[in-house]
């Protein structure tokens, strides 16, 4: 199987119009996906295959007034017809690749302890560190 990776920008966005099944939690808001494109410290690469989506791994680069631009890799998603083929690693080196570029001091990712798949693909990333745990608080607004 062959696969594209592309960078989504304003340019580009109708490449989003097909997605394969499970790339997304839901389905594309227009309204926030042009905000989504329109700020430069969002990042969205995209594996595509003959013409579908079928994988996505977007991010945030961000700044603290102390330290160096970091890359905080949000989501990776793969359509369940295409995984275990090297897309969501292809996704993260691409998204490393970016940061590197930008002068990011690092890029970094969370994932559920019990997301075994997430693990194998993150892991296989050259590079990276091993896996830490870390508690996560989150506020429902």
């Amino acid at each position: 199987m062959r696969f594209d990776i592309r960078l989504v920008s304003p340019k580009n966005p109708e490449i989003l119009d097909r997605i394969g099944p499970d790339v997304f939690d839901n389905p594309i808001d227009a309204t926030q996906l042009d905000a989504f494109l329109d700020d430069k410290r969002h990042i969205m690469f995209v594996a595509v295959d003959e013409g579908v989506v079928v994988g996505m791994a977007s991010a945030v680069e961000y700044f603290h007034p102390d330290k160096k631009p970091q890359l905080w890799i949000n989501e990776v998603g793969v359509a369940s017809t295409h995984r275990r083929l090297g897309i969501g690693r292809s996704l993260v080196k691409a998204l490393i690749t970016e940061a590197n570029a930008r002068g990011c001091a690092s890029a970094w990712l969370g994932t559920d302890i019990d997301n075994e798949s997430a693990q194998a693909c993150f892991g296989s990333v050259p590079e990276g560190e091993p896996q830490q745990p870390f508690l996560l608080y989150q506020w429902n607004l």
